[in-house]
């Protein structure tokens, strides 16, 4: 049953890392909660979450299907999450990636234009959009010049500033929010700390040799518990001003060899050896990620609540109950 009362979020990848979160806090928030998937996505992230969501078979490249979510749903509140994004993958497939990231969007833009409805949108762009970032432009604040070293972030800016565009020619009222790196339970087992996690988990029940692969160990990324990050979503979309863009960060860098030491502290195998995978490296990587959320949180109040340790332990846990 629909409530009358209740306001209405469509979240689009609720399937996925941070969507499945975003979907809790909703529910948590007394939101009436409406998931976007496609008929192949895989549900074990909300499978917790049975009988409390309304999930609507849709795609991001099917304008169509969005169109006739916007006409039956009505949100008041539109969370766009779906993404391809993990950044190794926009090498390999720079054109799924664009049109996931950029087409996608702007086919959601265009159904929330057509169907004459009035929600909020709050898109999840990213820090890899400032790419090159030299060390006197730390920490990163929302005017530093935007310079990405991926497809991915291409793709990430590209959306961007898309959304700004659909705000000034049209008024939709798009709120863009450039998370940081974001980790926790549930993330993608092709991502830093989660590989890491992974790796160590399956270690210690001996299902791998004493061995973790890894890649460039020497980057430097500003980290954010995911439910954090979505809480700061929530916000941004309550109290932020459309058309214009928000840092989410914690503002402070972890070297990846930091995170590795700190997972590795956890294991209960303490002679784990590390191996440097070619594949991992990408032909292009940025130093430092490390971000400055003034704006944001003057405007919204938000302050991380959970410290990265606890995170990474979270992660490790999540992957011992998976392996």
């Amino acid at each position: 049953m629909r409530s009358k009362n209740k306001p209405k979020s469509i979240v689009t990848g609720i399937t996925g890392f941070a969507g499945s979160h975003m979907a809790e806090l909703l529910l948590k928030e007394g939101h009436e909660v409406f998931g976007i998937h496609r008929w192949r996505s895989r549900s074990e992230n909300i499978a917790h979450l049975n009988g409390r969501l309304h999930l609507i078979e849709a795609d991001l490249l099917d304008l169509k299907s969005l169109q006739d979510v916007m006409i039956s749903v009505r949100p008041d509140f539109i969370f766009h999450l779906a993404a391809q994004s993990f950044v190794p993958a926009s090498w390999t497939a720079p054109t799924v990636t664009f049109e996931t990231n950029v087409v996608g969007s702007c086919n959601l833009f265009e159904s929330v234009r057509t169907a004459q409805i009035d929600p909020t949108i709050q898109i999840a762009c990213s820090s890899e959009e400032y790419g090159l970032v030299y060390p006197q432009e730390t920490p990163i604040k929302e005017t530093n010049p935007l310079r990405p070293l991926s497809p991915y972030g291409v793709s990430k800016a590209a959306m961007d500033y898309m959304g700004y565009q659909y705000f000034k020619s049209y008024g939709l009222k798009i709120i863009r929010t450039r998370g940081f790196n974001h980790e926790g339970p549930r993330r993608g087992e092709v991502f830093v700390s989660s590989t890491f996690a992974k790796q160590i988990a399956l270690i210690e029940k001996k299902l791998q040799p004493p061995v973790i692969k890894v890649g460039d160990l020497s980057t430097q990324r500003d980290f954010t518990d995911v439910r954090d990050m979505v809480h700061g979503y929530y916000l941004a979309a309550l109290k932020c001003e459309p058309g214009e863009v928000y840092n989410i960060c914690s503002g402070k860098a972890w070297m990846i060899q930091e995170v590795l030491d700190h997972l590795l502290s956890l294991s209960r195998v303490k002679k784990i050896k590390i191996r440097q995978d070619p594949t991992r490296i990408r032909p292009s990587d940025i130093p430092i990620l490390l971000g400055d959320n003034t704006k944001f949180v003057k405007a919204t109040g938000w302050k991380p609540k959970i410290k990265f340790e606890q995170t990474l332990l979270d992660t490790l846990n999540y992957w011992r109950a998976r392996v």
